[in-house]
């Protein structure tokens, strides 16, 4: 029964997927308008029947309140760079629908992909095996945490002193940063497991990153609501949107947004112990959605309508 399960949710995905390519190529703008829901989502579907059928258990269906609580801190997370992108200007969203109250979940539920798709595509690759028994030699790096730290800082102030030439470095500032706490919190920490000698979660993550680049550039080409790229560097030899340099990111990405999750994993369980923390952790963070879904109205979406 759970394969069968599992195998329905594989093919739904890739119902969906012809259904939309067809929408694409006869030219239906309803399909092209919304085209990057019929990339992702049944993008996590495939994903999860996949997983099922090599560990034998649903990731996003067997713990139903965990997804749900992955997809909102999804939102969370990319919105923190929504927000570097005010500053740095180094994309923005054309032939978004003009009507807020369609913008705004469409926001939201967009947004909501970004995590999971990442860790998804991570844990299926490890599940076919790829980087398993890969090990390095173990390393004792005493008090790392405060290094680590200090280049965190480093990657994030210096592309808001220097955007024009240093704004790749964002895409790496969160995994510094933040690693530290997972480890000191006593939770999962990429960096203590790689000086531990573990690598398979590494190489799994990085491939995991450079799958979801592309996944994310492919569909985004033929769709009309869709974002482009205002680098003000390296801005050349595309490939369909993204410029080929900027394929480089994907991969750091991937470890950045792991390590944010792992940090609100171990910040809910160690710091918002109870009820009442966490509810005002959630109205923080919704608080923080409306804030950036009108900054992004503004400055990333608006302003370049035609």
């Amino acid at each position: 029964m759970k394969s069968s399960r599992q195998l329905a949710r594989i093919e739904l995905a890739l119902g969906l997927w012809t259904l939309a390519l067809w929408g694409v190529a006869t030219g239906r703008q309803e399909f092209r308008q919304y085209l990057y829901f019929f990339a992702w989502y049944p993008y996590l579907l495939f994903l999860d029947g996949l997983l099922g059928r090599a560990r034998g258990q649903s990731r996003l269906f067997s713990r139903p309140g965990e997804t749900a609580k992955l997809l909102f801190w999804s939102v969370t997370v990319w919105l923190i760079f929504e927000a570097l992108n005010l500053w740095l200007q180094n994309w923005a969203y054309v032939g978004v629908t003009p009507s807020r109250f369609i913008r705004w979940p469409g926001y939201a539920l967009a947004f909501a992909t970004v995590l999971p798709g990442v860790l998804l595509t991570a844990d299926v690759l490890a599940a076919w095996g790829l980087g398993r028994g890969r090990r390095g030699r173990p390393r004792e790096l005493r008090s790392w945490q405060p290094l680590a730290l200090l280049l965190g800082v480093a990657l994030l102030v210096l592309p808001l002193l220097f955007p024009r030439y240093a704004f790749p470095l964002v895409w790496g500032a969160f995994f510094f940063l933040l690693d530290p706490f997972c480890d000191l919190l006593g939770g999962k920490s990429l960096v203590a497991r790689f000086l531990a000698g573990e690598r398979q979660e590494h190489y799994c993550l990085l491939a995991a990153g450079l799958v979801c680049g592309l996944w994310w550039e492919s569909w985004n080409a033929f769709a009309t609501s869709r974002w482009i790229y205002t680098l003000p560097v390296l801005n050349y030899w595309k490939v369909f949107e993204m410029p080929l340099p900027g394929y480089l990111g994907f991969a750091p990405f991937a470890l950045e947004v792991a390590v944010m999750y792992n940090f609100l994993q171990i910040l809910e369980a160690r710091v918002l112990v109870g009820a009442p923390a966490r509810r005002y952790a959630v109205l923080c963070q919704a608080i923080f959605w409306v804030l950036m879904f009108a900054a992004i109205d503004a400055w990333t979406v608006l302003s370049y309508q035609p």
